[in-house]
């Protein structure tokens, strides 16, 4: 069973949160949706009316339920939305879901956590002290570090620095911030993924991966140091190498996970390869945590046409990790 979280009630995270459970209901995995059960019953009355909703008292109701019906684990309030309108009145409700469904996962009640995506600006309005989901998730769970993986078919990416201007980033890039995060995407490929020795590789941060120096030094001075003294290690690394080699097929079937120095060196790749049906994963935390590639798409909210295949993606390989991790 996993916890699913609401997202911003005036995107799309509930339509496609409906579509999941009709393709999903005879064959899973389940999972419960933290959410006001009477908006998800008035949304299933626009969106998708064979869609049946009930309201559970937990994982273990929600169980016997999802074949049959959407499980509804009820906020403590009622959620008002007007489709593609964010209203920061709803801030505490999207809030309170992701911090129920951290307690049943800490707590062992459910497998990993599945976010619906979140509207940033209007949750800082409301006085949200952190930069997005992952930040949250890591003060809820009190981990250390976390790290961004996008991962789609046939292709793994995860940016080193993420939400910054790039003009920052070479000063955010230190070799203290590269080493830790291999290190975590080498610990959580074996864990959650089943990786034995999970193959990393890492991109340079100018053209042609500096070229010697000539390009810019970050390559010279701090990544290929940083990725030596993993290797070291033990880590299966290599790099840096130029990023405009690194995605095309032949290049992808060589590494697992390709470490990137900057949001769009990564984003790009995947958005371009697995555009539909890619998925976020939150390395580092004490449970599984996925999340649908995408945002709140309020251009489209409350129209029946966005398409659940990121959220079924995200919800697929949640259980996967989550069966992975029990294992080891």
């Amino acid at each position: 069973m996993l916890a699913l979280t609401m997202g911003e009630p005036a995107g799309v995270g509930g339509e496609i949160t409906l579509g999941a459970w009709k393709a999903l209901c005879r064959s899973g995995p389940a999972f419960l949706l933290i959410d006001d059960p009477e908006r998800v019953r008035a949304l299933a009355a626009r969106h998708a009316p064979d869609v049946a909703v009930e309201a559970v008292a937990g994982p273990a109701a929600a169980a016997d339920v999802f074949p049959h019906a959407l499980p509804v684990l009820p906020l403590g309030r009622r959620v008002h939305a007007q489709p593609g309108v964010a209203d920061p009145a709803n801030a505490d409700a999207v809030l309170e879901a992701i911090r129920t469904a951290v307690r049943l996962a800490e707590a062992g009640a459910v497998g990993g956590i599945v976010t619906n995506p979140i509207h940033k600006a209007v949750l800082l309005q409301a006085g949200f002290a952190h930069p997005g989901h992952t930040e949250f998730l890591a003060e809820l769970s009190g981990a250390q570090r976390t790290v961004m993986l996008l991962a789609g078919p046939g292709i793994r990416v995860v940016p080193v620095t993420i939400h910054i201007p790039l003009a920052e980033v070479p000063a955010a890039l230190t070799a203290a911030a590269l080493e830790e995060t291999a290190r975590i995407v080498d610990h959580d490929m074996r864990a959650m993924f089943g990786l034995a020795q999970p193959r990393l590789v890492v991109a340079g941060l100018n053209p042609h991966a500096g070229e010697d120096g000539e390009i810019g030094r970050e390559e010279v001075d701090t990544i290929a140091p940083a990725v030596a003294r993993l290797a070291a290690e033990g880590l299966d690394i290599d790099g840096p190498r130029s990023a405009d080699t690194m995605f095309h097929e032949s290049a992808r079937a060589k590494y697992d996970v390709a470490l990137c120095m900057y949001h769009d060196q990564a984003l790009i790749p995947i958005k371009t390869l697995a555009f539909d049906d890619g998925v976020n994963v939150t390395l580092g935390l004490p449970f599984v945590r996925t999340s649908p590639d995408h945002g709140t798409a309020f251009n489209i909210a409350g129209q029946g046409v966005a398409r659940p295949n990121s959220l079924l993606a995200a919800i697929r390989l949640a259980a996967e990790l989550a069966c992975n991790r029990r294992a080891s």
